[in-house]
C-alpha cells in the first residue's frame, strides 16, 4: 500500500513555517547588556580604600574655614553671615581638628565665643589690599580679637598672598606685620605662595615663624598626585634649612575633587584623599605645622578660579563628607543610583522593542 505525503498533492503553494526564535539567547544578550552596565558605573565609582588619617581619638591639625553658605559670596552686598551656619560647621569640624584657620576679620566678631565653646583653637587673619582705610580696619580688628581671646588665638596672620596679588609692597607688608607684632603676645605670621617669600626675603624677619602656601596643582609645573607629595616634601625641606631656626607652616595644601585637568594633574575626589590622606601621614612623621584648605567647598571661587576653585573642601557645599580623611573613597559616590536608572533604562528599551527576530538581533549584530 502507498502512502501518499499531504504536501506533495497540496493544492496551493507551501508556506514554510515561522521560526520560533528560542528565548535562551535572548536571555543571555540582556544578562551580558546588565553585566556590562554593571562592570561600567562600578569602575567609575568603585570604592577605593587608603589608610585613615583621622578618627575620634585622632584629630589634625588645623584647616582653612569661610564661614559662607553654597548661595553665598564675600561679595555679596550686603554682606551678612548666619551664625546658626558658624555654630554647626565648628561643631562639625571640631570633631576632626583642633583648630582652624580664617582669611578676613569682616563678619567673625562672633567666631572666637563659637570656637571656645567647640574647644577649637583659631589662627586668626587680617585681609590685606591696596585700600589702606580697608587694611587699616581689618588690621586693628586682628589686634583686638587677639587681646580679647587670648585663650583661644593661637597666632595671627597679617594678610594672605598680598604679595602674589601685588597689592602692597614687602616694605609696607613689613611695617603692618611689625606693628601687629607690637600690639599681640600671639606669634606673627604672613602667609603667601612659596615662591613669593624667596622673591621677598625682607619678610622673614619680621615674622615670628613663615606661613608658605604649597599647592602642587597650582604649580606653573603642576605635579601629578604621584610626584605631589614629593614636590611638597623637597620645598619643605628649603625652606627648613633656608630660614632655620624659624618655624615654617605650611599654612595651605590639597587637591581639587572636582574641576579641568592641568597637564599631568587631574582633580578626582579619590587624588583628593591620596594626597590628603598621604600629606598628614608625611608631615606628621616629619614633625611639620600644617594647614589644610579647606573645610567645606566654596562655590563662590568658581567666578575667579574655574570650576575647580569650588571643590577643594574636604567637605562638600552642603556639609556632606566626601570621605577624603577617612574611610572608603569614590569619584563617583552615588553609582548605584546610576546604574539603577540605566538597568531601567535598558529594561524599559529591551521591553519596548520586544523579541528579536533571530540570534544576530538578539546580541545586538547588524
Amino acid at each position: 500500500m502507498r502512502v501518499r505525503c499531504p504536501a506533495l498533492f497540496h493544492d496551493g503553494p507551501i508556506m514554510p513555517a515561522t521560526p520560533r526564535f528560542p528565548a535562551l539567547p535572548y536571555l543571555f544578550a540582556c544578562l551580558l547588556g546588565l553585566l556590562a552596565l554593571c562592570g561600567y558605573w562600578y569602575g567609575l565609582g568603585r570604592p577605593v580604600h587608603l589608610p585613615d588619617v583621622a578618627s575620634a581619638s585622632h584629630k589634625l591639625q588645623c584647616a582653612s574655614y569661610t564661614p559662607f553658605d553654597k548661595d553665598q559670596s564675600p561679595f555679596d552686598q550686603p554682606f551678612k553671615l548666619r551664625p546658626q551656619r558658624m555654630d554647626a560647621d565648628l561643631a562639625l569640624l571640631a570633631t576632626r581638628f583642633e583648630c582652624i584657620r580664617t582669611y578676613s576679620m569682616t563678619g567673625l566678631e562672633a567666631l572666637p565665643d563659637l570656637a571656645r565653646k567647640h574647644g577649637l583653637k583659631l589662627m586668626i587673619g587680617a585681609w590685606v589690599n591696596s585700600n589702606p582705610v580697608d587694611t587699616e580696619k581689618e588690621v586693628d580688628l586682628l589686634i583686638a580679637s587677639a587681646n580679647a581671646n587670648p585663650d583661644v588665638v593661637s597666632a595671627v596672620i597679617v594678610g594672605n598672598e598680598a604679595l602674589l596679588r601685588k597689592e602692597v609692597t614687602g616694605a609696607q607688608l613689613a611695617r603692618l606685620i611689625l606693628k601687629v607684632k607690637a600690639g599681640v603676645k600671639q606669634p606673627v605670621t604672613y602667609a603667601d605662595v612659596w615662591e613669593f617669600w624667596l622673591k621677598h626675603p625682607e619678610i622673614a624677619p619680621a615674622v615670628d615663624f613663615l606661613t608658605i602656601h604649597l599647592l602642587p596643582y597650582w604649580e606653573d609645573d603642576p605635579s601629578n598626585i604621584d610626584a605631589a607629595l614629593n614636590h611638597v616634601a623637597e620645598v619643605r625641606q628649603v625652606f627648613g634649612n633656608r630660614f632655620a631656626p624659624k618655624d615654617v607652616l605650611i599654612g595651605e595644601t590639597g587637591w581639587p575633587s572636582e574641576g579641568r585637568q592641568r597637564e599631568t594633574a587631574l582633580p578626582s575626589r579619590v587624588n583628593e584623599a591620596k594626597f590628603i590622606r598621604g600629606f598628614v601621614a608625611l608631615a606628621e612623621h616629619n614633625g611639620w605645622h600644617y594647614n589644610l584648605i579647606e573645610a567645606f567647598d566654596q562655590p563662590w571661587k568658581r567666578a575667579s578660579e574655574g570650576a575647580v576653585g569650588g571643590y577643594w573642601g574636604l567637605f562638600d557645599a552642603d556639609r556632606q563628607d566626601k570621605g577624603i580623611l577617612a574611610g572608603p573613597v569614590s569619584n563617583l559616590p552615588y553609582w548605584p543610583l546610576w546604574l539603577g536608572v540605566g538597568g531601567l533604562i535598558l529594561l524599559g528599551t529591551l521591553v519596548l522593542g520586544g523579541r528579536p527576530r533571530d540570534h544576530r538581533a538578539a546580541l545586538l549584530l547588524p
